[in-house]
């Protein structure tokens, strides 16, 4: 009998201790596979958050080598400003250049190759990209297009451009005061409204300060040609022409006027250097990285629209780049007076009246400005312009 209790208490722990047991063994299967789950979830949480973010792809096409001292490189540098600005890890920035806007079929070329490339918004950089742009953006409905300088535009293909006549007034200013002789020369690029916004933007200026003074235009009929630019240059000089001023890429005629012995007002770029510092005064430059750094923003976060931008000094993407020591400080003061009113009036305040053409004949009344709309259209030449023969 008692060896019968003996053995039912023995089978009774052993009962207990197998389920004890077998607890035991099912809570630590279940620990396993939680722990096998945690670590496979951590390691694939890790693996997403060590995933680099997609970078957008820009392309863009400039009309000249992008150190070209003038117009490409001041795009370039804006490109450059706006992908430090917004973050270098999110843009893939694709460049090409020398592709020449006169020629339709390397222009589309260049533009589908940064298509074909992945890029997601793509930039033409010079006038004559404009209609071949808008062909190209109209074949590819899903890439955001922008064209600088121009004025056609689609849901997906904006243009944009600067108020430079605002600092090209300034530097009239300073070609005023500086000039002896009262004959400025303008080595001019193409006869398109741009240009002769410009020419008379500068001979405002000129003319504020010294009613005697005149412009006199050459025409070189392309944006960036070294050597033609120099002997256009040249040629001002020799017609008696003792400041020179330009609308085109390169500073070919900063270089003919220290060779000649006379002062330069460049274009598009902080232009100085030591081969240069005899003859360089300033010029009205563009700023790009204010406008780029906007519209790379609004790519980023999903928010670009199309438009058309006319931005001008209040903006900063037009500045007058530093006076040179050879410019006198009293007309230094008196071109940076200048510049708060400028900011403020923009081009309401260079082109107000009354402001009558170079045949006597009024184009603008007094107490009005130009409108935007005739600026955009003009063909014409303020008071003060010559051509050269």
């Amino acid at each position: 009998m008692r060896i019968r209790k003996i053995l039912t208490l023995a089978l009774a722990m052993m009962l207990v201790l197998g389920l004890v047991a077998g607890c035991a063994q099912s809570s630590a299967t279940t620990t396993a596979a939680a722990g096998e789950t945690t670590t496979a979830a951590a390691a694939e949480t890790t693996t997403a958050a060590a995933a680099p973010a997609e970078k957008i792809k820009v392309g863009v096409i400039y009309i000249s080598p992008k150190n070209d001292g003038g117009w490409s490189q001041a795009h370039a540098d804006g490109f450059a400003a706006a992908v430090a600005a917004v973050g270098a890890d999110k843009i893939d920035l694709k460049e090409i250049e020398n592709v020449n806007d006169a020629d339709a079929q390397q222009t589309e070329t260049a533009l589908n190759q940064l298509v074909a490339d992945g890029c997601q918004i793509v930039f033409a950089t010079s006038f004559g990209y404009m209609e071949t742009t808008a062909k190209v953006a109209s074949e590819n409905p899903d890439v955001k297009f922008e064209h600088c300088s121009g004025y056609m535009s689609a849901d997906n293909f904006a243009n944009y451009f600067a108020q430079i006549e605002q600092p090209r007034f300034l530097a009239g200013i300073v070609a005023g005061r500086m000039t002896k002789s009262n004959t400025i020369g303008y080595v001019a690029a193409m006869q398109i409204p741009e240009v002769y916004r410009g020419i008379n933007a500068f001979t405002l200026g000129v003319r504020s300060v010294n009613p005697d003074a005149v412009v006199k235009v050459t025409w070189t009929n392309t944006w960036f040609n070294p050597q033609l630019e120099k002997e256009a240059a040249i040629s001002l000089i020799d017609s008696g022409a003792d400041v020179l001023a330009q609308h085109q890429d390169s500073t070919a005629v900063q270089q003919a006027a220290q060779e000649k012995g006379v002062f330069g007002i460049g274009y598009d770029n902080p232009m100085y250097s030591e081969a240069i510092k005899d003859a360089y005064l300033t010029a009205p430059v563009f700023k790009w990285g204010a406008y780029y750094e906007q519209r790379l923003a609004a790519m980023l976060d999903s928010s670009w629209t199309t438009g058309a931008y006319w931005g001008g000094m209040n903006d900063g993407v037009v500045a007058l780049d530093t006076m040179t020591a050879l410019v006198p400080a009293d007309v230094q003061t008196e071109v940076n007076a200048l510049v708060d009113t400028m900011k403020a009036k923009g081009n309401d305040f260079v082109f107000a009246g009354p402001i009558n053409d170079n045949t006597g004949a009024e184009r603008v009344a007094a107490g009005s400005s130009l409108s935007a709309d005739d600026q955009f259209a003009m063909d014409w030449f303020v008071e003060g312009v010559v051509e050269a023969k």
